[in-house]
């Protein structure tokens, strides 16, 4: 077994733990409510296989020095496009914005930011499941986030999908749902949707019953890391 899969395997164990367990951790909680230990539990998985994943493109595949990598939450500040000053009619809050635009600015992050050498190069959204609902938010982010940095590539990582469509199917080419084409076709920014768990998630079939669990394969975190690769080899040397 190479080290790779090794690193890979060690995920599928804290997912199975986590996921198989979160149920009993969640029953005897007393200050918290259900939902709340369950929506948490699988959010901060996401986050956390999502960055193993990347540091495994940049460190074991690319053999890149982990130094140069970054990964946090830094929120980013987005100002006030001129544009929206000049539709203004009314001239004192127009006034009001002009003397008060260096601090009327939004800070806003994604869950997993990737840089390198002190540069954004993977804004990453991790979702325990996405729907479109949440789709046109996180397209909006990505807006954003191409204003506030330039960065041209977003990527969504879900454990499940309810886009519609083939996204759960886990095949090598995923077409999509036609209302998550209409939502992309409205932004100048390439999504890439990772999704690790086969099958449309069903809000009756939580994951985290063991009936209705689901085996999260080595395959797709392989798929995921060589997406990654793809898109960090640019910045090896």
């Amino acid at each position: 077994m190479t080290l790779v899969e090794t690193k890979l395997n060690t995920l599928i164990a804290a997912y199975n733990k986590l996921v198989k367990g979160i149920d009993d951790e969640a029953a005897m909680s007393q200050d918290r409510a259900y939902g709340g230990i369950i929506r948490a539990g699988k959010g901060e998985l996401v986050e956390s296989i999502t960055t193993h994943l990347v540091k495994i493109a940049w460190e074991d595949i690319l053999h890149q020095s982990p130094a140069r990598m970054d990964i946090n939450k830094k929120k980013m500040p987005i100002g006030i496009k001129p544009q929206y000053i000049e539709r203004i009619l009314d001239p004192r809050i127009k006034n009001y914005i002009k003397e008060n635009q260096a601090k009327l600015v939004y800070k806003f992050g994604t869950d997993v930011q990737v840089f390198i050498d002190g540069k954004l190069v993977l804004p990453i959204e991790c979702k325990a499941y996405s729907e479109n609902a949440m789709l046109k938010r996180i397209l909006f982010d990505a807006v954003l986030m191409r204003e506030a940095v330039g960065t041209d590539t977003y990527y969504l990582v879900q454990l499940e999908s309810q886009l519609g469509g083939d996204y759960s199917e886990l095949n090598d080419i995923a077409f999509g749902s036609p209302a998550t084409h209409a939502l992309l076709s409205h932004v100048d920014v390439e999504l890439k949707i990772i999704t690790l768990l086969k099958g449309e998630r069903k809000v009756d079939k939580p994951i985290h019953k063991a009936e209705f669990f689901k085996e999260l394969k080595i395959s797709e975190l392989q798929k995921a890391v060589n997406l990654f690769v793809n898109d960090l080899k640019k910045y090896s040397h």
